[in-house]
C-alpha cells in the first residue's frame, strides 16, 4: 500500500495522519537540532514520510562530547557485559520488526515480505557481533614469544571516539552493519544517518533509548553527509571514522581531513550488505597494546 493510500485509509476511518517531525539522538536524550532546520523524507513512491532534523556543525560537536563522555564507562565495562547489553538490542528490535519492516518497505519500495527479511537479517547482525565482545580478545590478541624471563602480551584496545557514516543505499541492514561492530569492543559512535533512508536510524535510537545502553554510547544524527561529515572528519576529540556512507570524491577529502590528528580511516570496498560481514570492519577500530611482565620464580 503507497503512503498516499494509507492516508486515505485513515481519513475513511474518520482519523487524521499523524505526521512526525522526528528528532537528532544525542547523549541518551531527544534533542531538536540547533539550527533548527528539518527536511522532508518521502517514500519510494514519493508519498510524505516524515520531517527529519538536519544536523549541523554544532549538533555534531555535540555528540563527539557526549560521545566521550560515554567512553569511559562503556570501555571499562567487561566484554560479557557489553555483549549482554547489546544482545539486548536485538530483543527489542525483535519487539518491534513490524514497525522497523513497514519503514523499510516504504522507504525502499520493497514486498512485505522483502521488508521483513531485511530486519530479520539486521537483527541477526546485531546478535552476530554481540557474540563476538567476549571472543575479540582471543582472536586478536595473545602471548608472544620473547628472549628473556618476561612475559609479553598483545591485548586489543578500543580506539575511542568512532564517526560512522551509514550507507546511504541500505536502510536497516547496513545502518547495524556498521554501528555494532564500532560499538562492540568498547568504542563510542556518532552515527550520520543514511540521509534517503533516516526513518530506521531514527527508531534504531528509540530502541537504544529504551535499552540497557548507556547515553552517549551511540548518537545519531540526520542530515546531509557532505554537510556534517567533514566537521566530523576535522574533530580532533574523534580518533577514528568509518566512510562506509561517504561518496569517492568526498571520502577522500574526509580522509585526508582525518590525517590531522592521525584517525584510523576504515574505507572497505562497498558491497552487499547481506554477505557475511567478517571481522575487518571490526579489527579497523582497535588498537594493539603491548605489555610486558617479569616472570614469577
Amino acid at each position: 500500500m503507497s503512503e498516499a493510500s494509507e492516508v486515505s485509509v485513515a481519513a475513511e476511518a474518520g482519523r487524521i495522519a499523524v505526521r512526525k517531525t522526528y528528532k537528532l539522538y544525542i547523549g541518551g536524550a531527544f534533542p531538536r537540532s540547533e539550527s533548527g532546520r528539518s527536511y522532508e523524507v518521502r517514500a519510494s513512491d514519493g508519498g510524505f514520510l516524515a520531517n527529519a532534523a538536519l544536523a549541523s556543525r554544532k549538533d555534531a560537536r555535540d555528540a563527539v562530547v557526549a560521545a566521550r563522555k560515554a567512553f569511559a564507562g562503556w570501555s571499562a565495562a567487561t566484554a560479557y557485559n557489553r555483549g549482554q547489553v547489546l544482545y539486548r538490542v536485538a530483543e527489542l528490535l525483535e519487539g518491534r520488526r513490524a514497525q522497523f519492516a513497514d519503514e523499510v518497505r516504504l522507504a525502499a519500495g520493497l514486498s512485505a515480505a522483502a521488508a521483513l527479511a531485511e530486519v530479520d537479517a539486521a537483527v541477526d547482525r546485531w546478535v552476530w557481533y554481540a557474540g563476538w565482545s567476549d571472543k575479540i580478545a582471543q582472536v586478536r590478541g595473545g602471548s608472544n614469544p620473547v628472549a628473556g624471563p618476561y612475559f609479553n602480551f598483545s591485548v586489543p584496545e578500543p580506539s575511542g571516539v568512532v564517526a560512522v557514516l551509514a550507507p546511504q543505499d541500505s536502510t536497516l541492514l547496513g545502518l547495524v552493519s556498521v554501528i555494532a561492530p564500532a560499538v562492540v569492543s568498547g568504542n563510542t559512535a556518532v552515527v550520520v544517518a543514511s540521509e534517503r533512508y533516516p526513518l530506521p536510524a531514527v527508531t534504531l535510537s528509540e530502541v537504544l533509548a529504551t535499552s540497557d545502553v548507556p547515553g552517549g554510547v551511540v548518537n545519531v544524527l540526520t542530515g546531509r553527509v557532505a554537510e556534517v561529515a567533514p566537521w566530523l572528519a576535522s574533530h580532533m576529540d574523534v580518533n577514528a571514522i568509518d566512510l562506509a556512507g561517504a561518496p569517492g570524491a568526498l571520502a577522500d577529502d574526509l580522509a585526508v581531513a582525518a590525517a590531522e590528528n592521525l584517525k584510523r580511516v576504515v574505507r572497505l570496498p562497498a558491497g552487499d550488505w547481506s554477505a557475511e560481514p567478517g571481522l575487518e570492519r571490526m579489527f579497523g577500530f582497535l588498537e594493539t597494546k603491548t605489555v610486558w611482565h617479569p616472570m614469577g620464580v
